[in-house]
């Protein structure tokens, strides 16, 4: 699968368009393997085979564009998008603590949302059903985008720079580390929830 992902991801110009366009679907799908697409993008520009500064700002532009369309959905369509995305018991849940948590934390949220698998896409479709301001939530989806695509970008860069002439290596040690952050935080998160509790 890793071999077959870093054929796709290969440096052509296709290889960019593919980076967009997993950042921006990512948002409205979240199987979607977009980190996985910028780490296999950064692992080759540290073997030297694309261009780091391109997949970093496509990755971000990518990302934006899709929070930006979940937002415009949740803005237009609001309660009828959060009933036929959301509609399980679950789902009420998570949006009803989404939209909590856009009150008091709203720009803070949107940046580590982005961090969560699939917390993006309830957090930017709650913002526009919740009529956040626009320039408040362009203003942290900014943030959120270039912080996730530097992150996701430099560490397969890293990890290719030290795997030149074994990519896969390179890819299998920068997974290794989103997986261990993205574990970690899902750790902190369940613990806080069961002192809470």
């Amino acid at each position: 699968m890793l071999n077959h992902l870093v054929e796709q991801i290969s440096g052509s110009a296709w290889s960019y368009l593919l980076i967009f366009g997993f950042a921006y679907l990512d948002a409205l799908l979240p199987i979607v393997p977009s980190e996985t697409a910028v780490i296999t993008g950064g692992v080759l520009a540290g073997a030297g085979k694309m261009n780091l500064p391109a997949i970093i700002v496509l990755a971000a532009a990518g990302a934006f564009a899709g929070d930006n369309t979940l937002y415009l959905i949740g803005r237009r369509y609001g309660d009828r998008a959060k009933q036929r995305f959301f509609s399980g018991e679950k789902g009420r849940k998570r949006t009803a603590w989404a939209e909590g948590q856009l009150q008091k934390r709203g720009g803070e949220l949107i940046v580590v949302a982005r961090f969560i698998p699939g917390g993006r896409t309830l957090v930017c479709l709650s913002a526009g059903a919740t009529r956040m301001a626009w320039p408040r939530f362009a203003l942290f989806d900014v943030i959120a985008g270039v912080t996730w695509a530097l992150y996701a970008g430099l560490l397969g860069y890293f990890g290719g720079k030290a795997f030149e002439h074994e990519p896969w290596k390179g890819l299998l040690l920068a997974f290794g580390i989103a997986f261990s952050i993205t574990g970690g935080v899902e750790v902190v998160r369940w613990l806080r929830r069961r002192r809470r509790a």
